[in-house]
């Protein structure tokens, strides 16, 4: 198929050299087919990344980002107001020359075929981390477990392409309203393709450090947990009665 480009002058960015295809947009690259399609080929050292350098290559020192949210929606990287494409491609930036995003996985095919596929995205997958920390401070642990339940339904109409679709808009409304207290900003550290929390706070937090704290004074009685273990273990106890363990 190179070849056949090749002769008929087809514009392709597969070749001899780079014996794969690739998707890209502002969000990612995505590679697959050809000798990406072998899984004991190497992908990552195959592959010529087109925005990200390899995290050995990238600077042997620590570099610091923040990112801002309101409800949800990043509005700043490290305090500067941006736009959507805006945020993306400083993020990309960043992330690009600390070897951030690199996956090489198999994955799913909408057509029940499993597929080999290599991808990078260095600003999404920095939103993705900070995005996270900030809810980590500022959602319920119910809500985040039924959002949890809820992301893969999300992530398949996205991947089915139904955007406009009654289900996708019930989901949607339920995002929007449990995205309305992640407001706050996280600060990672990136290095050499890892990337860890250096700090997050939030004006919405639900972190108190009265409570939290295992130092004395704090508002949290621990011998309340008593009670709660034998209410929990009720149901337990009840069964071992009925049905006991051998040891």
């Amino acid at each position: 198929m190179i070849a056949y480009c090749n002769q008929k002058q087809i514009p392709v960015k597969a070749s001899a050299s780079k014996p794969y295809s690739s998707d890209e947009n502002c969000l990612h690259i995505s590679y697959e087919a050809g000798k990406l399609e072998d899984l004991s080929v190497n992908g990552v050292e195959l592959v010529e990344f087109g925005m990200t350098v390899s995290p050995q290559q990238a600077p042997d020192k620590v570099e610091t980002v923040s990112v801002s949210f309101e409800s949800g929606v990043p509005v700043r990287v490290n305090g500067e107001p941006l736009g959507p494409y805006e945020i993306v491609a400083a993020l990309n930036q960043i992330g690009g020359r600390n070897g951030i995003g690199r996956v090489d996985m198999v994955e799913n095919r909408f057509v029940g075929m499993k597929s080999r596929g290599v991808y990078e995205a260095p600003g999404m997958t920095i939103l993705y981390e900070a995005h996270r920390l900030v809810e980590q401070l500022t959602l319920d642990r119910d809500l985040v477990h039924l959002r949890d339940r809820l992301a893969p339904e999300v992530a398949e109409m996205v991947y089915y392409g139904f955007w406009y679709h009654a289900k996708m808009d019930a989901l949607m409304a339920f995002l929007r309203e449990a995205q309305k207290p992640v407001t706050g900003e996280a600060r990672l550290k990136l290095y050499k393709g890892t990337i860890s929390v250096d700090s997050r706070s939030s004006p919405y937090s639900l972190y108190d450090e009265g409570i939290a704290t295992m130092e004395g004074g704090g508002s949290y009685n621990q011998t309340d947990a008593e009670g709660f273990l034998k209410i929990q273990g009720l149901p337990t106890r009840v069964q071992a009665r009925v049905r006991p363990r051998p040891f």
